[in-house]
């Protein structure tokens, strides 16, 4: 028997080996649930922060948009005579969606607050109910009919909907923020917040409601 051997079997050449108790195991896990914990809660606030500052920059650029166009866009009656006729901006359907917009924005700005963004809440609060109804029923369907029908004649003949006599009363951004960004953050809606759908008769009852206002108006 060579020394090697004996000095390994004396154990000289052994590695520590670790003694696993059950109360260490148990730490073990506690710790790492806790860091599970962790990481989830800050998951959440992050979560939670972007959502709030999404909801209040949108509402603020909306808020502005509405107020810009009331107040500073304004087209002499040599130009059209559209804008001064009965019901001036209110004939519009961009305008009109630019308010619900606007309202949108803010109920969802104030469920970040004061309600919840929980994908299935037991009791959900008014704001949250508010905002869920809101969204099916006249955020996302008016944004994508304005933003789309728009671009799509936009395509074919800009005469239709936006003259060029018009340019310099109308600023580009203003008409990005009412023809394109409506679409662009009823997107990024769905994808920030989760949402709980009413019941399609409800849904479909609000928004032919509103068009038949509308078509009234």
């Amino acid at each position: 028997m060579n020394q090697c051997q004996t000095h390994a079997r004396c154990g000289l050449f052994s590695l520590p080996t670790r003694r696993f108790t059950p109360l260490s195991v148990s730490k073990s896990r506690a710790a790492d649930t806790s860091v599970l914990e962790t990481d989830s809660v800050n998951g959440r606030e992050m979560r939670e922060g972007l959502a709030i500052g999404f909801h209040a920059i949108t509402f603020l650029q909306y808020a502005f948009a509405v107020f810009y166009d009331y107040t500073y866009t304004i087209v002499p009656h040599n130009v059209t005579r559209m804008h001064s006729a009965f019901g001036g901006k209110f004939k519009f359907l961009t305008f009109w969606d630019a308010i619900l917009q606007t309202l949108f924005f803010l109920i969802c700005l104030l469920n970040d607050l004061f309600g919840t963004n929980a994908v299935n809440p037991k009791k959900p609060p008014f704001t949250r109910k508010l905002k869920d109804y809101f969204h099916a029923s006249l955020g996302f369907p008016i944004a994508m009919f304005v933003g789309v029908t728009f671009w799509a004649l936009m395509l074919v003949d800009r005469e239709l909907v936006l003259p060029k006599a018009l340019d310099p009363y109308f600023p580009w951004w203003l008409n990005h923020l009412m023809h394109t960004m409506i679409v662009v953050t009823t997107v990024l809606e769905m994808i920030v917040a989760p949402r709980q759908y009413p019941k399609r008769s409800c849904g479909l009852g609000i928004l032919a409601s509103f068009m038949l206002t509308y078509l009234v108006w």
